[in-house]
């Protein structure tokens, strides 16, 4: 059984609460606070009860080596703004120095830990490296669902060591939306999944399939199974070693009784950098060597327009075209208002770049629920246990 945050005594507690603040900075400035605004009900809801706050997160890669430009600072500065509070930032998340610091906490105190990952123990899922932290506080809660399928030290080696252990409102609401919501879903149901590999996604298609009435696959995952259908993708993302991976998808939408839509046409650019589109390119009809598929065409979001017309729970896993670039972002964006434009349907958005791409779209607030995480949101979708979820179990 998992304890819930509103289960457990905080007052006068140090509470260290793994969040999930892997958000893209550039130039010390954030681009999307998604994550961290997902964390503040939890937080809040800790300084009411008294609690004092110690935060611990993940940023970016830096593979165990210490690199400023992947430092936390930015985050405790903008998390400040958004409690109304001093948050105190950390030198490092383990050490003399950070145990000092927390000594000094009262209740009320917010303190930022530096970048786990600057440790390679956090990846490794080092016991004694979770043991450290777990000597900070007197409940560790996890709020981290972004990192739920990863069994990181700072995931399952600091519950393991912790006096007491629970879980925060986003894990909360992530594991009974996702899990209540899909388990006997509204019908017609839908599933989108986008993105670039096949290879990541077997699983997931193959689990989804078992349940959707349409699957909808985009972006350059659909490239591959084009090439089923001897299409040539000139130089477009493809995994030609996995042209039976893919036939075995379709094989299996058939048993099921699923239907698989791909797109009808595409829009080709020179480079993922180009500037504008070099034309669209129909089904059937080969992609000049130099050319390749970056988005979606108009024929294609029409037939999406048809198919989630009537929808009553629809699934978004990733863009289907290189929405980051302007010349090929009108597909993604006009998949996310087909979308968001439903009556009375169920609408769960996660994984990839799903949430950046309604923002995008101006629709970041538009759909029913949006997951916090992108592996883990697949996970959870395929049926398999996450290693954040076993770990906080008593």
């Amino acid at each position: 059984m998992i304890r819930f945050i509103d289960q457990m005594d905080l007052k006068g507690k140090k509470l260290l609460i793994r969040v999930d603040y892997n958000v893209p900075i550039k130039d010390g400035v954030i681009g999307d606070d998604n994550r961290i605004q997902a964390s503040l009900p939890t937080l809040r809801y800790a300084l009411e009860q008294g609690a004092t706050l110690i935060l611990c997160s993940h940023l970016g890669k830096p593979k165990g080596e210490v690199k400023p430009e992947l430092s936390l600072k930015p985050v405790a500065a903008h998390l400040a703004e958004l409690l109304g509070r001093p948050v105190l930032m950390a030198p490092d998340c383990v050490g003399e120095r950070v145990r000092s610091m927390v000594d000094a906490l009262s209740a009320g105190d917010v303190l930022l830990l530096e970048n786990l990952r600057f440790h390679k123990q956090e990846q490794a899922g080092d016991d004694e490296f979770g043991r450290q932290l777990a000597e900070l506080c007197d409940v560790y809660c996890n709020d981290a669902f972004g990192t739920a399928h990863r069994a990181h030290a700072s995931m399952t080696a600091i519950p393991a060591h912790a006096p007491q252990k629970c879980a925060g409102f986003l894990l909360k609401k992530e594991w009974e939306f996702i899990g209540e919501a899909l388990a006997a879903p509204k019908r017609p149901y839908v599933a989108i999944s986008g993105g670039a590999k096949v290879s990541s996604k077997l699983g997931i298609l193959k689990k989804l399939l078992e349940k959707v009435d349409t699957l909808i696959v985009g972006g350059a995952m659909a490239n591959t199974f084009m090439l089923l259908d001897g299409m040539k993708m000139g130089a477009s993302l493809v995994e030609a070693d996995l042209l039976d991976e893919a036939q075995a998808v379709l094989d299996f939408a058939k048993e099921k009784g699923a239907r698989v839509v791909l797109p009808l046409d595409f829009v080709v650019g020179e480079s993922p950098d180009a500037t504008q589109a070099a034309g669209i390119v129909e089904a059937g009809q080969d992609i000049e060597p130099h050319l390749m598929a970056l988005d979606v065409g108009p024929k294609t979001v029409e037939l999406y327009r048809e198919v989630l017309s009537g929808a009553k729970t629809v699934v978004w896993n990733g863009p289907v075209g290189l929405f980051e670039n302007d010349a090929f972002a009108d597909g993604s964006l006009e998949l996310a208002r087909i979308i968001t434009g439903l009556d009375d349907a169920l609408t769960i958005g996660g994984g990839g770049d799903t949430g950046a791409c309604l923002k995008k779209a101006g629709l970041a607030d538009s759909l029913t629920f949006i997951s916090t995480g992108g592996g883990s949101f697949m996970e959870f979708m395929e049926g398999k246990e996450l290693p954040a979820f076993k770990a906080l179990e008593d």
